[in-house]
């Protein structure tokens, strides 16, 4: 039984652990997803709202799940949407569904705050399911260089990225420039 709901601040130590479980031994990973989360909670792209957990019946959080601001830019406009960064699942509670519980959960909660749209890096065959899509098919990319098929959005209303093309512009503390 897992309930989901929004991070508490008594729940940070735990979330910093199971953030560093559930990558320690990702390929892909800088090994510091548990630090931007740290990061992130303090700058002005935090939502509180959007910071979930997903806890078990005794209490232990198997996962946790952060959308936070960006932005989308070109010459001559800019739009609002949200950075899914990171999700993170404890190693002994992968493959039950908890990490799509944490998506589907966000896109819901995001939606109900009035954002249109969320972007993220991620697996190619994993967030397809959700319904994201490629960015380029937005017209929108990053400024940096990814493979294609794992620079992905979706809208979260009928046409949540129509006509918003640009560049994703991160909150400082990604690290990016």
């Amino acid at each position: 039984m897992i309930t989901i709901r929004q991070e508490e601040k008594k729940d940070h130590q735990q979330v910093f652990q199971l953030t560093e479980e559930a990558f320690r031994k990702m390929e892909h990973s800088d090994h510091q997803e548990q630090f931007l989360v740290e990061k992130l909670r303090e700058s002005e792209a935090f939502i509180p709202e959007l910071s979930l957990v997903a806890e078990d019946e005794n209490g232990i959080i198997a996962g946790h799940i952060l959308f936070t601001k960006i932005k989308i830019v070109n010459d001559k406009e800019s739009f609002d949407s949200l950075a899914l960064a990171p999700v993170s699942v404890k190693p002994e509670f992968q493959n039950q569904e908890i990490g799509a519980k944490l998506i589907l959960w966000g896109h819901d909660r995001a939606k109900e705050l009035g954002y249109e749209s969320v972007i993220l890096i991620g697996h190619e065959k994993y967030y397809p399911r959700f319904g994201y899509k490629k960015t380029s098919n937005f017209g929108i990319s990053f400024p940096f260089e990814i493979p294609e098929e794992n620079g992905m959005a979706i809208e979260l209303v009928k046409d949540g990225l129509k006509n918003k093309k640009g560049v994703v512009k991160y909150p400082q503390e990604f690290g990016i420039d």
